[in-house]
């Protein structure tokens, strides 16, 4: 199996159980071993009390990328902590993608960048996530 079918079948497993991410109508655009695109369309119920997207909108969509790049090798990983950088507010109507690149990786620790967008390539924000590798996995591997 390649690092990106890995990656894919991981996210698969993932995405199968991830009801929030889901929920909050984000798309799983595309994975790969220590990288992950997830994609939201900002809509009425997102936006706050200013008629922009909630902070906590584009938190969770950061941090959902965040999580299928650490868990792409099908180790089972979860967030140690997180910080994030809102740089423009997202828009009601704007799609905004959250690219994850993993930085290092150490042992149980990682630490992964995430930037979000919008569809003019516009930066919204940048977020910090630092993983940490628990027991388990996604899925069975022969």
């Amino acid at each position: 199996m390649t690092p990106k079918q890995r990656a894919e079948q991981a996210a698969a497993a993932m995405w199968d159980q991830d009801n929030a991410s889901k929920w909050a109508g984000m798309d799983l655009i595309g994975v790969d071993e220590g990288e992950a695109i997830l994609a939201l369309t900002v809509q009425q119920h997102h936006c706050n009390g200013h008629g922009i997207c909630h902070g906590g909108v584009t938190f969770m969509l950061a941090d959902s990328a965040f999580a299928f790049a650490c868990n792409s090798r099908n180790q089972s990983s979860v967030a140690q902590h997180n910080m994030i950088s809102f740089i423009a507010p997202g828009q009601l109507g704007d799609r905004l993608t959250a690219r994850a690149a993993e930085q290092n990786l150490s042992g149980r620790s990682g630490i992964y960048d995430v930037t979000v967008t919008n569809q003019d390539g516009q930066k919204i924000a940048e977020f910090r996530g630092f993983s940490r590798a628990i027991n388990g996995t996604l899925f069975q591997e022969n």
